[in-house]
């Protein structure tokens, strides 16, 4: 059954079923807890009943049985029929808000599965969605009455509401991460779950209004876009629809009218290019279906606010669609229409030769039409229809054993073995559900690797994007891009057609600025995998460093891996292992001085003897020595930008590690008045990082050629020049900030020695704040 078809065979159903043949009867004694769109939290009180009391609601499988029967087999039909009844009696007692028995919720979920063709174990999985949520019925019952794949879907589709969670919004994200890492696996998860939220919407009224416009919000933000993602576009239009009249109803009203009534006013032209259209396309050989269609009111909607234009300013309100026999012909309608009407330029997009992410193919083209009424037209072949109507669904995966998959089916099992490799680096699920909300963007951009190979990225992507596509190793090891062979920027925003070379260098590493404008979920995830493993690596080096200077202060040698000393240590703490005490010390969670207390041996351990006390403090005053390069275990503060031979002290930041500042560095000094307890001692190791930076302001008269000279100056002097910008002062100087990697100290001394050689140079300093 087509989609489009499936709104009037659902309620259909829901009448069938209300009226049909007698299999249980609804008293009006009240259970359940359901919370979803469309239902009630039971028991209510009297005022607010779900069902008149003395009044029996008869319902039926019957209807259900015959569409069914249409494309299952006697077996399977009643491999379905066992799951309603167990559905049918888990909710006995149950009513929706509407009034109606909880179980002709399932059952239009089912048909609309039932429209798709799921297969049965789909559809039984459809009727028993919510017994495990609402009837607390057990993973492993499911298992021995239906089989372990039926289990395993119904558990897929589960919130969960059993366990306790900080919040309602962390309880949220945490079960979207369950369905999609279910639909991940298996795809019918989420068809399933797609066909309960259509029905949920197509009886929100019944639900508060504040309810109504949170489960619409929500379906806006992540249903709605699955469906676009999955290829369901009939699907995907009504649940906008339906979204945008629960959020905005009196604009959806509104828009409503005014479509009406542009309807009445374009009549005449619609019949025009209708039988226009109809009679030259045979006079050219082509046989074709022609239909008119609408915008979605939200579609329309979504064009005013984008462009920022009133409704008289939409003109493409309506449309026709070309069906022909095959591909070929599309093109031979399209250039056939092209001689009738003239085209808008920059309006044709080939969708056939480069199909959109989630299967779409069809020629667009905007045509001027008579009066100079813009039309849009789409050409497609019938089975192209079925896929932009049905998407995944179309050709079911599930219908036959070794079938082999469609280009959109492989493209659907890429995008959900992506959400594995993303959750397989992301540990919260708030930020797993970010980075799915990112890669359900609906527009994208299709650009070419440099052997003509196309990649689709969402809209605003950049060349990180890009590199992270193609694998991981390229994203993380990314210094430069070319587009269109032209070194650009790395937030460059890529558009289609562009032909992207991606530079890099085994040295090179992400940059947690990279997060700043990255567009994929895939981008996002790996760079903050990358900055959180190295940290942790870095913080453990780091630890180890500070521990070890700790113990030295107390004559202690550190214990070797295997010493019985650690393993005592690692339990008493509550850490899972070494190397998370020595992660913790490097992050400043942990002092060095406490812990290598603990492993005196002339003091048990948490003694607190005067003698422990003086160890102590001798421990806690013992220099911690500082090398610039700990990586994120210890940062030099960009307030003062210390360099070795400063007086530096150093703050622990918990979770951050230390922030060293210059002595005299005035933010030192005001936190550590603050926090004293949060400073310890640092000095500089005797073999420090190179290429440290720090600024240099310069001010100049401004003649042709003087940065040339003072740019020559600091290469002269073994610098590199990494950041300039310039401010006018008077007319005749200019002050020039650099920014300058040096050594240290006396290095930048040099460096500053060798730019007063510039005659134009009249003041320089180094800037410290």
């Amino acid at each position: 059954m087509a989609f489009s078809g499936l709104r009037h065979a659902s309620s259909g159903l829901i009448a069938a079923i209300k009226a049909g043949s007698r299999l249980g009867r609804r008293t009006p004694n009240v259970s359940g807890k359901k919370g979803a769109a469309g239902t009630a939290a039971l028991p209510q009180p009297a005022s607010q009943a779900a069902t008149p009391p003395n009044v029996a609601t008869i319902v039926s499988f019957a209807p259900l049985a015959e569409l069914l029967a249409t494309y299952l087999d006697k077996k399977e039909v009643e491999q379905v029929r066992e799951a309603y009844r167990f559905a049918d009696q888990a909710h006995l007692g149950q009513f929706r808000t509407s009034g109606e028995p909880y179980i002709t919720h399932p059952i239009a979920v089912t048909a609309i599965c039932a429209g798709w063709k799921l297969d049965a174990q789909a559809l039984m999985a459809a009727l028993l969605h919510d017994v495990m949520e609402d009837q607390g019925v057990s993973k492993q019952e499911l298992t021995e009455r239906f089989g372990a794949d039926v289990a395993e879907l119904v558990d897929g589709l589960s919130k969960l509401d059993r366990l306790d969670f900080a919040s309602k919004a962390q309880q949220q994200a945490e079960s979207f991460r369950k369905m999609l890492l279910a639909m991940a696996r298996d795809v019918r998860v989420i068809l399933v779950k797609l066909a309960d939220r259509l029905h949920n919407m197509r009886t929100l009224d019944a639900v508060p209004p504040d309810k109504r416009k949170r489960v619409a919000r929500e379906t806006l933000d992540i249903y709605s876009p699955i469906a676009d993602r999955l290829g369901l576009n009939a699907l995907f239009r009504e649940l906008q629809d339906r979204c945008f009249a629960a959020i905005h109803p009196n604009r959806q009203r509104v828009i409503q009218k005014a479509v009406l009534a542009a309807r009445g006013n374009r009549r005449d032209v619609i019949n025009k290019i209708t039988d226009t259209v109809r009679a030259a396309l045979p006079a050219a050989g082509i046989e074709a279906e022609v239909s008119g269609r609408e915008k979605t009111l939200y579609g329309i909607y979504s064009k005013m606010e984008e462009q920022k234009k009133s409704f008289s300013e939409v003109l493409d309100v309506y449309g026709f669609r070309i069906i022909v026999h095959t591909l070929p012909e599309c093109y031979l309608a399209l250039g056939t229409l092209h001689q009738l009407y003239r085209p808008v330029p920059g309006k044709f997009k080939d969708y056939i030769a480069i199909p959109k992410l989630n299967g779409y193919q069809s020629l667009h083209t905007t045509l001027v039409g008579p009066y100079g009424t813009p039309i849009e037209f789409q050409f497609r072949t019938r089975d192209m229809h079925q896929i932009a109507e049905e998407g995944v669904a179309a050709h079911w995966l599930y219908k036959e054993e070794g079938v082999t998959l469609s280009q959109l089916q492989k493209r659907t099992h890429q995008w959900l073995q992506s959400l594995l490799d993303i959750q397989s680096q992301t540990g919260d699920s708030g930020e797993f559900l970010e980075h799915v909300k990112v890669d359900l963007f609906p527009d994208s951009v299709y650009v070419f690797t440099p052997k003509g190979k196309i990649i689709s990225l969402p809209r605003g992507a950049t060349p990180v994007d890009f590199a992270y596509t193609i694998h991981t190793d390229i994203g993380n090891q990314t210094v430069a891009a070319k587009v269109n062979d032209e070194f650009v920027p790395l937030r460059t925003e890529l558009h289609s057609g562009d032909r992207i070379e991606i530079i890099t260098a085994s040295t090179s590493r992400p940059n947690a600025q990279w997060l700043n404008y990255v567009r994929t979920g895939r981008a996002r995830s790996e760079i903050r995998h990358y900055l959180r493993t190295v940290k942790y690596a870095e913080s453990v080096a780091f630890g180890e460093r500070m521990l070890q200077q700790a113990l030295q202060a107390l004559h202690i040698e550190i214990p070797a891996g295997d010493d019985p000393a650690w393993d005592k240590l690692v339990r008493s703490s509550g850490a899972a292992d070494r190397d998370e005490i020595m992660a913790d010390i490097g992050l400043g969670k942990r002092l060095a001085a406490v812990v290598a207390r603990r492993f005196a041996p002339e003091h048990p351990l948490l003694a607190t003897t005067a003698a422990a006390d003086d160890d102590l403090t001798s421990a806690r005053n013992a220099p911690v020595l500082i090398q610039g390069n700990e990586g994120q275990a210890v940062q030099l503060a960009p307030c003062c930008g210390p360099l070795p031979g400063d007086q530096i002290i150093a703050g622990i930041r918990v979770g951050h590690g230390l922030v060293v500042h210059t002595a005299d560095c005035p933010n030192a000094l005001r936190q550590q008045a603050r926090e004293p307890e949060r400073w310890i001692n640092v000095a500089w190791d005797e073999h420090t990082a190179r290429h440290l930076s720090t600024r240099l302001e310069i001010v100049i008269i401004n003649e042709r050629g003087v940065l040339g000279r003072i740019a020559a100056e600091v290469t002269a002097a073994d610098s590199n020049i990494v950041h300039v910008a310039m401010q006018d002062d008077v007319s005749a100087t200019v002050s020039v900030n650099l920014t300058v990697q040096v050594d240290s100290r006396q290095h930048l001394a040099r460096v500053i020695r060798s730019i007063r050689h510039v005659p134009q140079v009249q003041k320089i300093i180094r800037v410290k704040g």
